[in-house]
């Protein structure tokens, strides 16, 4: 099917006439003719019929209009968005761990459409756990991802990081435990309780490995939770102690945060691609924005 004759059936039905079409087109009529003439054999049924100087849709004519017209739309559209792209306007799939969605990432987003008021940028923003994130990058699912770092994973020989922003971990607890007293902690002081601890897939997970390996020592896990909010909520009901990220939900909450004394700790957060799919031009210059923006490294809880 060829799409000039497409465009050459459309003008045709919608102007009625022949010359009045080829002269639309730039086209002689014999090279209009030509074209319905080669349209109409393709597709076996007579699309026009002439009604005194008018030419008028077929029954057939009429329904195979509203096929062409789709058809072109859909081409148009889709040559729009390309175009778009080109300028560096358009869509940026962007996944995030959901503590990046609070405020650190609306808030560049904010900043970076107020940059670039000219041009034409959306966003999608998804939410997950560093794994799944990470898997759905390798799968050309997001253009960036926001998360803890990929260390040795099987996909990460393409992946491209760049640290954006470090969050501080706490010790959390109920706020009637023995513990509860205390401003700082030697987590040495804490391996008597059953911990609630992060599951397999989360970027924490490997943060608080790390920590008690530098100690040499192994806590002793109460149960595994995928999301740093549903460990606060427990902890707050006596399931156990946990280590988070310092975060706003838990002034809300009867726990009691106390700064880990040692080992020292801090987790830092990156914003990464996949070096292995292009990157569309509005993506790049968000993560320029976002590499100026952040180049001081602030703590997650600053924004």
């Amino acid at each position: 099917m060829n799409l000039i004759h497409l465009r050459y059936f459309v003008e045709l039905a919608e102007t009625g006439h022949y010359t009045r079409a080829a002269q639309r087109l730039c086209i002689t009529q014999p090279s209009l003719s030509h074209a319905i003439d080669q349209l109409e054999k393709e597709l076996g049924v007579p699309l026009f019929e002439k009604r005194g100087r008018h030419t008028t849709l077929t029954r057939f004519g009429e329904q195979f209009l509203h096929t062409a017209k789709n058809t072109l739309k859909t081409l148009n559209d889709g040559t729009e968005a390309l175009r778009l792209a080109a300028r560096g306007e358009g869509l940026i799939r962007l996944g995030l761990l959901r503590s990046l969605g609070v405020r650190f990432l609306p808030e560049l987003a904010e900043r970076f459409l107020a940059a670039y008021p000219e041009k034409n940028i959306r966003f999608s923003f998804r939410s997950g756990m560093t794994g799944s994130l990470l898997e759905e990058l390798a799968a050309g699912h997001f253009d960036l991802v926001f998360c803890s770092d990929p260390g040795h994973r099987p996909e990460s020989g393409s992946l491209i990081s760049l640290p954006v922003t470090r969050q501080r971990l706490v010790l959390i607890v109920p706020q009637d435990h023995p513990l509860s007293g205390l401003d700082s902690v030697d987590l040495e002081q804490t391996l008597d309780y059953p911990y609630l601890y992060f599951s397999e897939g989360s970027g924490l997970r490997s943060v608080v490995d790390g920590l008690f390996e530098s100690m040499g020592r192994k806590p002793e896990i109460a149960c595994e939770v995928d999301e740093d909010q549903v460990i606060a909520g427990l902890v707050s009901c006596h399931f156990g102690i946990a280590i988070v990220p310092e975060m706003e939900l838990l002034s809300h909450l009867p726990v009691k945060s106390i700064r880990i004394k040692s080992p020292a700790w801090e987790r830092s957060l990156y914003m990464i691609h996949d070096s292995r799919f292009y990157m569309p031009p509005a993506a790049a210059l968000f993560r320029q924005f976002v590499q100026e923006q952040t180049r001081s490294l602030p703590f997650l809880s600053e924004y």
